[in-house]
């Protein structure tokens, strides 16, 4: 479907400022395409002047840093900056015409103070006091017009935010005719004229969670961390509704095979490890990690083998391939970033289909609402929320917060956290923080209803936390509490899920990484040749 945008619909307020040099964008509405041409100017800026009124009015003018694309005409993304950097103006515009009345407001103050009585008539303080008070209606004026700015802006931004929606979009939802192009003379007035051609777009994920593809298996999953393989231990564990057992081999290489013996179907997990061999508790049987029967206690051997899985053990996890394509080489890595320490390793077992819970680890919107109780308790909630990121990838940051965050296929969420202490957020981005918390979240798919879910949590500060006895109890406790909040809200969108409810019925501007998680995974259940937001092979 075209991307289609218009001279009127998408003015961008910016080119209204009061004694403003910038010259206005000019749109072209372009069949398959979206142009902007972009023009900045400069405006002298108000004196600066200190106030006691605090950090309400320290907000650094964003006209720095609007993108340089004087003369070039810009795809739908860049357009959607420009018009983001234009929200961002309105808002530092308004506070400064806030802060000029207060400071006017001051002035009154100073004129009618007793002790400038003494030297000043009356003729000259009714002067002055009427110079204020037009100054006063003037400022007052300007802050009205600067509220219906960002009311404006907000509208565009939304229309803009939706056009790229209906771009991502495209590839995944067909329509049965296309969208004439409209006339560039369409004012500002038609806008909703407009809106009302576009066909709202939306993800289809309804009804009960169908089998896996195939397809979905040919990748490396993380399974389990390597601290808890221990020699002598086994580690039951579902992937895509098969039961498999881990355990270390002869050599204390890691090994998966079906949790079940080939004898009377028992589940070995149950059983023990002898000699690097899986033992069935029910006849003793013994298996290898290759899935080959070495052993049948009371009666003759027998050339059995049960099914395996390859395994191999990288960066402190144990990795499978469930997939019947050769696997590739290496699995990604997951290890944090340099300079942080592992903390805590955490398994979960929970009762919500896997995709369901990427697409809440993917969203950073909802924490202001749903996780009142934890590390979100006293944040104020954002005029506008963004995730910012490439036109083609699944990493990014989150804006306001100071937060990068990535979806790693097939089903690995990966965030950077700037904090100033534990539960507080500071700064613009998590490159301007001094310390910070780096978490990794493993969406391991069990079953259509269950999900093994591996959480790991870093540090680059407050090493001594490690020796603290029992710690690794405290930061369970906190990631349970955590994930309660999500999970009463995910459980309900999976049980209306399967009763048809679609729960990617409208997509917004904030769901940007959701929304590529969820055509990545079309895209390779459909057998797409190149997956989306992918380096092409």
């Amino acid at each position: 479907m075209a991307v289609i945008a218009s001279v009127g619909a998408l003015s961008l307020p910016i080119s209204l400022c009061r004694s403003c040099n910038i010259s206005s964008k000019k749109f072209q509405g372009v069949r398959g395409g979206f142009g902007v041409f972009a023009v900045f100017g400069e405006e002298s800026s108000l004196e600066d002047k200190k106030s006691p009124w605090g950090t309400l009015f320290d907000v650094e003018d964003p006209r720095s840093k609007v993108p340089q694309c004087k003369g070039k005409f810009l795809d739908v993304y860049q357009a959607l900056e420009v018009a983001r950097y234009d929200i961002q103006y309105c808002d530092w515009r308004a506070r400064q015409d806030l802060l000029t009345i207060m400071l006017l407001h001051e002035k009154v103050v100073e004129v009618l103070n007793p002790l400038a009585r003494e030297y000043k008539s009356i003729g000259t303080m009714k002067k002055e006091l009427a110079e204020l008070q037009g100054e006063l209606a003037q400022a007052h004026k300007q802050v009205h017009i600067s509220e219906a700015r960002v009311a404006a802006a907000l509208d565009k931004l939304a229309y803009m935010e939706e056009l790229v929606n209906d771009k991502l979009l495209e590839d995944s939802i067909t329509t049965e005719s296309n969208l004439a192009s409209p006339s560039s003379s369409i004012s500002i007035q038609s806008l909703d004229t407009v809106k009302r051609k576009l066909p709202r777009k939306s993800l289809d994920v309804s009804g009960p969670v169908q089998p896996y593809h195939l397809r979905l298996k040919n990748f490396w999953y993380p399974v389990a961390f390597s601290t808890d393989l221990k020699d002598d231990t086994m580690i039951p564990i579902d992937c895509f509704e098969e039961p498999w057992v881990l355990f270390r081999g002869k050599y204390g290489n890691p090994g998966c095979v079906q949790n079940t013996c080939a004898h009377r179907a028992c589940p070995l997990h149950l059983g023990s490890v002898n000699e690097g061999r899986i033992q069935c508790p029910y006849h003793g049987w013994e298996y290898t990690t290759d899935g080959k029967c070495e052993k049948m206690p009371s009666t003759r051997l027998l050339n059995v083998k049960i099914r395996s899985l390859p395994c191999l053990e990288q960066e402190g996890m144990i990795w499978v391939w469930p997939g019947d394509d050769p696997p590739t080489a290496t699995p990604p890595s997951l290890e944090p970033p340099s300079g942080f320490e592992i903390h805590a390793e955490i398994v979960m077992e929970l009762p919500v289909e896997h995709g369901l819970l990427l697409d809440n680890l993917l969203d950073l919107a909802h924490a202001p609402f749903t996780h009142t109780s934890t590390f979100a308790k006293g944040w104020t909630v954002p005029s506008l929320v963004k995730f910012l990121t490439p036109a083609s990838g699944l990493q990014g940051y989150w804006d306001p917060y100071p937060i990068d965050m990535e979806f790693r296929p097939p089903c690995m969420v990966l965030s950077t956290i700037g904090i100033s202490k534990p539960g507080k957020l500071e700064g613009q981005s998590s490159k301007e923080c001094a310390t910070h918390l780096h978490q990794l979240h493993v969406c391991l798919p069990s079953s259509r209803k269950k999900t093994r879910l591996l959480y790991r949590m870093s540090l680059d500060f407050a090493p001594v936390l490690k020796r603290i006895p029992f710690m690794h109890y405290l930061w369970r406790h906190f990631a349970e509490q955590v994930l309660n909040e999500d999970l009463r809200l995910v459980i309900g969108q999976q049980e209306r899920m399967i009763n048809g409810a679609n729960v990617w019925n409208w997509p917004v501007a904030y769901d940007k990484l959701g929304v590529r998680y969820r055509l990545w995974r079309d895209a390779v259940e459909r057998g797409a040749k190149q997956l989306p937001f992918s380096k092409p092979m």
